[in-house]
């Protein structure tokens, strides 16, 4: 689902400020709801894209936790919550292809 540019603003708006203050936030993806930990805005080929660790999926351990990527474009009712969250174990803010452009991260405390 396409959002209008405003959505989309709004979308940006809300998820940098949960990296910033390392927040959650709570959105619906391809239809689902979720609540996912983000840790990195950036582009792809012109797109939007947001890096978050989804602790809802089923994981077969922590040893599997990684990030995933979701296109800003397919994100609806993104909305900040009150509770944080840690980064997940190793994380830097290499970006996963050589070609995007990271826009926000989460730094170190």
């Amino acid at each position: 689902m396409q959002h209008e540019p405003s959505d989309r603003a709004q979308t940006v708006e809300t998820l940098s400020r949960a990296i910033s203050e390392w927040r959650m936030v709570r959105a619906t993806y391809n239809g689902a709801e979720m609540a996912l930990a983000p840790h990195q805005l950036f582009v792809r080929h012109d797109a939007l894209f947001v890096s978050a660790f989804n602790p809802g999926k089923n994981w077969r351990g922590p040893e599997d936790y990684r990030l995933s990527y979701f296109n800003i474009a397919g994100l609806g009712g993104v909305a900040l919550q009150d509770n944080g969250f840690k980064p997940l174990d190793g994380f830097d803010s290499s970006l996963p292809r050589p070609e995007d452009q990271l826009l926000l991260a989460l730094e170190a405390a």
